[in-house]
This record gives structure tokens, C-alpha cells and sequence, in this order.
């Protein structure tokens, strides 16, 4: 036990490094992680972790689908991630979300989202499971003569309706976003 907490204290202290070398790394790690925690609350990462539709604009591109959904009747009873995400299992959702999400942030970054969205096959099974899961009730009373086909093969316009390109609903109204970092009290909105 003792050298286990030697060990600890000696990483935490840097003694395994020079002395002359100790300030420096220790004001690298610092910056390194302020840099983080600025890229934390810049890019509202914690919104990510909840089920709030409002999230899926954090990003410009997402407007359209966000302004359509909001007209639809799924609105009322879905959110982007009810439709969006597995409902199997807590690590399932959020290691989709996580690995979901880390390639709209590569996308979004090198300035790289598509004109028209589109489901990649991975969501696209996401989505139909979830097609299944809610409509469970009206699927066993129907005799569906395309069974075997995603449920969006005939009804790709729910909910989204013709939203397909970024420029599908250019007067939507959407909310109006809250600043990413707050304001000093006493500073005049422009």
C-alpha cells in the first residue's frame, strides 16, 4: 500500500522529473487543461448528455430538421434522441451518442457537412428499431406488404418532411440560442 501511494504522490509532485524541469510541465498540464475545459464549455458538451431536442441546433446544419420535427406530429411525443439513438441499453445509447457525436464534431470542424443530410447506415438501423419499438402496437394489427423494408422507405417524410438540404427552410423560426459564455453583469446587449 505504501508504494502504491509513494508512486501516486511522486506522479502528482513530478519528482520523477528534473527539478528545473517541474514548473514548466506543471504550467503545460495547466494550460492543457484550461484548453479543455474552454473546449468543454465552448462547444456545450454537457448539453450532448441530455435529451433536450434544442441541443440538435447547437450546430447550424441541424436547423432545418429541427424547425420541421417541431411542426410534426412527433413532437409531442419524441425527441431528436427517442428517434436518434438505441433505447436497448444505457451503455448502447451512449456509446452511439459518444461515437455519433465525435464524427459531427470531425464533420462540423474540417467544415465538411454535406448539403443534403442523410442517415448513415448505422443510424438508419438505429431509426427503424426505434420505428418498431414505438409503433409496436400498430405494426401487429396491419399486414404490411413490404415487410423486411426500413419503415422509411415509405414514410421517409416523417417527421422531417422535405427537409433535406441546409437550405429546405430558410425562414424557419427556431429559438433563439443562449450566449456560450456568459456576459459580466452590467454589459449592454448588443
Amino acid at each position: 500500500m505504501r508504494g502504491v501511494s509513494a508512486l501516486v504522490r511522486s506522479l502528482v509532485t513530478l519528482a520523477l522529473l528534473p527539478p528545473a524541469f517541474r514548473l514548466p510541465v506543471f504550467g503545460m498540464l495547466g494550460v492543457a487543461a484550461g484548453l479543455g475545459l474552454l473546449t468543454v464549455r465552448v462547444s456545450e458538451m454537457p448539453s450532448y448528455l441530455s435529451d433536450d431536442a434544442r441541443t440538435c441546433i447547437n450546430c447550424h446544419v441541424m436547423v432545418p430538421q429541427y424547425a420541421t420535427w417541431q411542426r410534426s406530429s412527433h413532437r409531442s411525443v419524441a425527441t431528436c434522441n427517442d428517434c436518434h439513438v438505441p433505447h436497448d441499453s444505457t451503455l448502447r445509447k451512449y456509446a452511439f451518442k459518444a461515437k455519433d457525436g465525435l464524427r459531427h464534431a470531425a464533420i462540423f470542424t474540417l467544415r465538411g457537412e454535406p448539403q443534403v443530410i442523410r442517415a448513415t447506415p448505422a443510424s438508419a438501423a438505429v431509426i427503424q428499431e426505434n420505428c418498431v419499438r414505438c409503433h409496436e402496437r400498430q405494426l401487429a394489427h396491419t399486414s404490411l406488404p413490404g415487410q423486411g423494408r426500413a419503415c422509411a422507405t415509405c414514410h421517409d417524410h416523417v417527421p422531417h418532411g422535405d427537409a433535406r438540404s441546409l437550405s429546405a427552410t430558410p425562414d424557419a423560426l427556431v429559438p433563439r440560442l443562449a450566449p456560450l459564455l456568459s456576459r459580466p453583469s452590467g454589459d449592454a446587449t448588443p
